[in-house]
């Protein structure tokens, strides 16, 4: 990617032209760099005014553009930047696309910042460390204005960190149940312990991405609300041990199968598991598996001491971002505004099954459903703090040893206050 040194406009926002995955592991494609001479700011304001055709001076270059690949094999990057293209016609961009799957933009991207894509897809968990790395350009003005009122106040809490808008999101990030109807009735489903009476249940505790939701139910908490650093992780004390106590039984139960390299959906091919606990990205997996008897639905509550607690699972999004060092950061800021606009995102629904973000957006589907539910009723935002980072490894821990049995009544307390010690302990020391 050629880049100049320029000044970084108040980019005008294209509000005619905003119409417009969980993916593996992917190597970012090779892309050659050029020296800038001064560094660019990280922000790059719209202005309030929606920009005309008469507005867009003439420009002819190149853009990169990083996805998925599984957006590049369907034809659906090409297809919106083939769109982009058509509605800009004092704009000729030639697109160089490269492969990173969202959740490697930050180990990809921060390698060289300079040499990565103008415009790239993101995990929102990458965020701090992108912005660490002067890698994202805020958002302003219109395209502002754009992902506030057209997304939900958690999903726009996704994509804020500093008190800035730093990507256009296009979809959610969470899990939920899909479960196999001809086992569990409408009732059965609301109740972790009723499921685990009636049928196999498969879930992953030794992944620390999931394991919170249980922890959450009880009143434990990550950061005050997500975004107080300050407040640590607390973990603590008697409604954090009487979980892990409760979960010594869950996986000393028959009917549990903790959800590790794939067992949960091979379970449901061979019949030996009943419902699992994952997102969109196994979604056809789990229709090939099921069929008709697929069900999906938000998440249970589990009874802890005779109290009903309501599992929440962690929300995020996926989002696109623009690289402050983009050769020109009005074309670059309007594509990543075109890739997650409502046009792109409907597309992105009907050839890979993307749930949308846009508020605008109707899907009329059972897991646009339950996602929905999620977001409202059983979820709380992944927070974006730096100490985050010390949460993974500590419960990824605790999950696995409950795996394994080391964990018992006998020191669930114990264990679990050591823990919370080691969340609120910086991993460097």
């Amino acid at each position: 990617m050629k880049k100049k040194a320029i000044s970084l406009l108040l980019v005008a926002a294209m509000t005619a032209t905003m119409t417009a995955g969980c993916g593996d592991k992917q190597e970012a494609a090779d892309n050659t760099t050029a020296g800038n001479d001064a560094a660019p700011s990280t922000e790059a304001a719209a202005s309030d005014d929606a920009a005309t055709e008469e507005e867009e001076e003439a420009w002819s270059g190149t853009l990169t553009v990083w996805s998925p690949q599984e957006d590049q094999d369907t034809g659906w990057l090409q297809k919106e930047c083939d769109a982009f293209n058509a509605a800009h016609p004092n704009w000729d961009v030639t697109f160089e696309y490269g492969v990173c799957a969202e959740g490697d933009a930050k180990a990809t991207v921060t390698t060289d910042v300079e040499g990565s894509a103008d415009v790239y897809m993101l995990a929102n968990d990458n965020i701090p460390d992108l912005v660490a790395a002067n890698a994202l350009a805020e958002l302003g003005g219109s395209y502002l204005d754009y992902v506030t009122s057209t997304n939900s106040d958690s999903i726009t809490a996704s994509v804020t960190y500093n008190d800035a808008v730093v990507a256009f999101p296009f979809t959610s990030n969470t899990w939920f149940m899909y479960y196999d109807k001809s086992v569990f009735s409408d009732e059965d489903i609301k109740s972790f312990d009723t499921m685990l009476e009636k049928g196999k249940v498969a879930f992953p505790l030794s992944d620390s991405w999931y394991i919170q939701a249980f922890y959450v139910g009880n009143g434990c908490s990550l950061f005050g609300d997500g975004t107080d650093a300050a407040a640590g992780i607390d973990f603590d004390g008697e409604k954090a041990a009487a979980v892990t106590d409760y979960l010594v039984d869950v996986v000393a139960n028959p009917n549990f199968i903790n959800d590790a390299d794939g067992a949960g959906l091979a379970g449901l091919r061979d019949g030996s598991v009943n419902a699992v606990f994952s997102g969109t990205w196994n979604a056809e997996a789990v229709k090939e598996a099921l069929g008709d008897n697929m069900g999906v639905a938000a998440l249970p509550s589990f009874n802890l001491n005779g109290t009903d607690c309501q599992m929440k699972s962690f929300i995020g999004s996926k989002a696109i971002g623009v690289n402050p060092n983009a050769e020109n950061m009005q074309v670059a800021m309007a594509l990543a505004a075109y890739l997650a606009g409502e046009d792109a995102q409907k597309d992105h629904y009907d050839m890979r099954n993307i749930l949308p973000t846009n508020t605008n957006v109707a899907v009329d589907d059972e897991i646009a459903a339950a996602v929905a539910d999620v977001m409202i009723n059983t979820s709380i935002m992944q927070p974006l703090v730096p100490e985050m980072g010390n949460y993974w490894s500590p419960a990824e821990n605790m999950g696995k040893a409950l795996v394994a049995g080391e964990i018992t009544h006998d020191n669930a307390a114990e264990k679990t206050a050591d823990m919370n010690t080691a969340m609120n302990t910086d991993a460097a020391q």
